[in-house]
């Protein structure tokens, strides 16, 4: 398996990642996501991507490195996606142990992310990977 982060542009954004999060983020288009990461690119947003050893990507991470007045400063994952079809090979794992240690080469003092409370799965994994249940999230939406 073979980690890759992508710039934006990057023509594999749309063919191999998009599709992948779509998994979890059906709403999103290849017009929205390339606003999204032109949008987030120079507020720290990156993508990074396990490809298989057949060269198909079957996992995403979006994430960002955040300076806040709670953990100074933290690493923010925005996405963790396994393709369905791929799952308990590992690759979740991966990801997440890679995010980790950016963060701690960064100097962050905490990984977060948030996980909607239908995913019951996800939890289980996170608390399995060592991430506990910290806050509550709050949200009111606008539209």
């Amino acid at each position: 398996m073979t980690l890759v982060d992508f710039d934006p542009g990057d023509v594999r954004l749309e063919t191999d990642v998009l599709p992948v999060l779509q998994e979890l983020r059906p709403h999103l288009t290849p017009e929205s996501f390339a606003t999204v990461y032109d949008r987030g690119y120079p507020q720290g947003l990156r993508f990074t991507a396990v490809y298989d050893e057949d060269g198909r990507c079957v996992g995403v991470a979006g994430w960002r490195i955040v300076a806040t007045t709670n953990a100074l400063l933290k690493l923010y994952v925005d996405d963790l996606i396994t393709t369905e079809a791929d799952r308990s090979r590992g690759i979740g794992r991966m990801l997440l142990a890679s995010l980790i240690d950016r963060a701690c080469d960064a100097g962050c003092r905490v990984v977060d992310l948030d996980s909607g409370v239908h995913r019951p799965d996800a939890h289980r994994f996170y608390m399995r990977e060592g991430l506990t249940i910290s806050s509550f999230h709050f949200a009111r939406s606008l539209t």
